[in-house]
This record gives C-alpha cells, structure tokens and sequence, in this order.
C-alpha cells in the first residue's frame, strides 16, 4: 500500500480510466445482448469526463475522509494533458474520478470498488 500511496495521483487516474471503462463495458455487454451496433454508444454515456465529473459530485458526500483525501490530491495535481470536450474545472473532476477509482483497485478495496463503480454509472 505504501508503494501504491507514493504513486503520483495521475497514475492512479492512468489505472482507473481503464477500470472504469472495462467495467462500463462489462455492464454494457451484459444488458445489450445481440445489440453489437449499440455497446460503444451506451458505453460512451459513462466514459466521458462530463458523466465522471457528474458520478464524483453525486459521491462525493457518501466518501470516506481518505477517499476524499485521493480526489483533493488528484484534483490540484498539474496535469499538462487537457481535455477535448471539455473545461478544466469538469476535467479536473473526472481525472479525481478516475484516481479514486485507480487507487480503490491498486489497494485491492474491492468491495469499496464496486460500489463506487455501480453507483458511477446509475443514471
């Protein structure tokens, strides 16, 4: 855990964008069945920084002192990548997302993980 603590938050964002995005489409997988036309747009709903900024404002409240620890550091963490599609302060609130999600799975917090990846993607 210590290793995984001295990580910089971005590499736990780095880890949790493909979390995130493996299990968005998992679930997408499960409930679009014989739909292949249809995964990468209802994937696409949850895997942007405006539907990860939303799911880490409707969470935010239900997070731990040391959760909200990881998305403050993520947050005021230089990051000279900026987004497409959106500002800053929206992109900001996605990658502290993503960091959370990362360093939920790089401590092996699954059960935690889940929860916060089901309540991510309630629409």
């Amino acid at each position: 855990m210590e290793k995984i603590d001295n990580l910089s938050p971005l590499a736990w964002a780095f880890m949790g964008d493909a979390i995130h995005t493996a299990y968005v489409r998992r679930e997408v997988l499960l409930k679009q069945k014989d739909k292949m036309n249809t995964y990468h747009n209802e994937a696409k709903k949850f895997c942007n920084a405006q539907a990860q900024a939303n799911a880490l404002e409707r969470l935010q409240p239900l997070l731990t002192d040391e959760e909200n620890e990881v998305v403050r550091k993520a947050r005021n963490c230089h990051n000279k990548h900026t987004a497409k599609n959106c500002d800053e302060k929206t992109y900001k609130k996605a990658t502290s997302f993503e960091a959370l999600v990362g360093w939920l799975y790089l401590n092996e917090k699954m059960d935690r993980l889940k929860e916060i990846l089901n309540a991510s993607i309630k629409e």
